[in-house]
């Protein structure tokens, strides 16, 4: 049992792993703003357009980059849950073993 929690624990660490190697993006304002996070809802990088720039007021700015980051990180947290959902059925059918 303590082997079935250990892969467990490891094979969360090899998703987390991989997260960081998977790109989601934001966009808002017709991508004139744009997010780049990882699956691990991590951010690397803000791009706005400098045509945009010049004529946004900060209100609207930090709004529709609000926006841009939440969008980010909604599809990292589909992908984080659909790998996790993945390993966990994985582990299962390796646990129905134990109590048939």
């Amino acid at each position: 049992m303590f082997d079935k929690l250990f892969q467990a624990q490891q094979m969360a660490e090899e998703i987390k792993k991989r997260l960081d190697y998977i790109t989601v993006n934001g966009e808002a304002e017709g991508g004139k703003i744009k997010v780049t996070a990882t699956a691990n809802k991590e951010v690397k990088n803000i791009s706005i357009s400098p045509d945009y720039f010049a004529q946004a007021d900060l209100e609207e700015l930090e709004e529709l980059l609000a926006v841009a980051i939440n969008k980010a990180l909604q599809q990292a947290e589909s992908i984080s849950q659909a790998e996790m959902q993945a390993a966990t059925k994985d582990m299962l059918g390796g646990l129905g073993g134990m109590f048939g």
